[in-house]
């Protein structure tokens, strides 16, 4: 006795509408992480340690948020078009320590200008090996790391070398709406305090690479090419100008950031990008971009970056070391990364599965006949197969 085949209308007994909403929150959690988590972490920390949401501590954290944002940016746009650049700590190190050391024979802008072509022409060089020599930007990368790291040790002599005046210190670091703490409303001595020039130019470098990515031609030529390279080679674009433009433009804004966040603390040491690429790898994986190229957004990117700011901001008010927040911050990376395997896989098991066509074909299972048989029950005409092994 063969064993029945399987009654296609037992899945259509089942309510189909009872884990919709389920499946539709687990979606929106997933698609919002990032502010998911976030919110977390501000809620948790704002519980536990004092004096965290408070308008100077919040400052704190969008002024660390701040000095890695430019480098997490570049970062983003690198890892966007498929490659990896481990070479952001360094460029941000390269542009303090030489606007710091350029500054008296160069003046300020001239120091600038120094710091941000080194970044560029580092930019360059990683592109060039990458696209034109077919190296690997995981080896590239680690080499100009360890080269500008070391050659900065050289110049600044293992010291840190400061600013001989601190006018552009205080200016950077003064918010441009200026409060009497005692006298201002306290949802305005937030909104306020925050609103510093360093702050605003990070905060205009991210604006412009999230126009860039979403509104102009290049941009979406980017995602494109980071997805699939040989179908943006067939569409007529330039492979190798996009990853070479890629490392150009993180090259250049770690350098920026480098040089904008020594000038506010007037000086440069090795410490400035010594401790970021970890924070800045955890931001931009956290904040969505893909590790395989073609996905991402800087928006997503500054959102995890704040949350990892305020998680190590948080455990340094509750009199954590740092290990310990390194430690937090390495699990965080640890359970989005296995939450994003988890949707991966599941999206993967689901794929080609159309609602609106099962519940059509279990519809006509259930109004059509078995197979093999007739409508007065008789059984079918033999097949061809059948036929010639008959009459053979």
């Amino acid at each position: 006795m063969t064993p029945s085949a399987p009654d296609p209308t037992r899945a259509a007994a089942r309510p189909p509408g009872r884990a919709r909403p389920f499946a539709k929150a687990a979606a929106a959690a997933y698609r919002y992480r990032v502010y998911l988590l976030c919110t977390i972490i501000f809620a948790v920390m704002g519980a536990a340690a004092p004096h965290f949401l408070t308008p100077g501590n919040f400052s704190n954290v969008l002024k660390g948020t701040s000095t890695n944002l430019p480098a997490a940016v570049g970062f983003t746009i690198v890892l966007i078009a498929g490659q990896l650049d481990l070479s952001v700590g360094s460029a941000m190190t390269m542009g303090g320590i030489l606007v710091m050391g350029l500054s008296p024979s160069l003046g300020w802008a001239g120091a600038f200008g120094v710091a941000v072509l080194c970044g560029l022409g580092l930019g360059l060089t990683n592109g060039l090996l990458v696209a034109k020599a077919r190296i690997n930007s995981f080896i590239v990368t680690l080499g100009t790391m360890i080269i500008v790291y070391n050659a900065m040790a050289i110049y600044c002599r293992g010291g840190t070398i400061p600013a001989t005046t601190f006018a552009l210190s205080d200016f950077l670091q003064r918010p441009v709406v200026d409060l009497d703490p005692r006298g201002a409303p306290p949802a305005l001595l937030w909104l306020t305090l925050w609103l510093t020039p360093r702050n605003l130019v990070s905060l205009a470098v991210m604006a412009a690479a999230a126009v860039f990515l979403r509104r102009t031609p290049a941009g979406r030529g980017l995602h494109l090419m980071g997805g699939n390279p040989q179908a943006a080679w067939y569409s007529g674009l330039h492979v190798d100008r996009y990853v070479i433009g890629a490392f150009a433009l993180s090259g250049l804004l770690a350098a920026v950031g480098g040089a904008v966040v020594a000038a506010g603390e007037a000086a440069g040491s090795l410490k400035l990008g010594e401790n970021s690429l970890m924070t800045i790898v955890a931001a931009v994986i956290i904040g969505g971009t893909s590790m395989e190229g073609g996905k991402g957004t800087v928006v997503g990117t500054t959102v995890a970056l704040v949350a990892l700011t305020a998680l190590i901001n948080g455990l340094s008010c509750l009199g954590a070391g740092h290990e310990v927040q390194l430690v937090a911050s390495g699990l965080v990376l640890a359970l989005i990364i296995l939450y994003d395997a988890y949707w991966l896989h599941r999206r993967q098991r689901r794929r080609g599965q159309r609602k609106d066509l099962l519940e059509e074909l279990q519809a006509r299972a259930a109004s059509d006949p078995p197979a093999g048989r007739g409508s007065q029950g008789a059984p079918s005409a033999p097949g061809p197969g059948r036929e010639g092994r008959s009459h053979g």
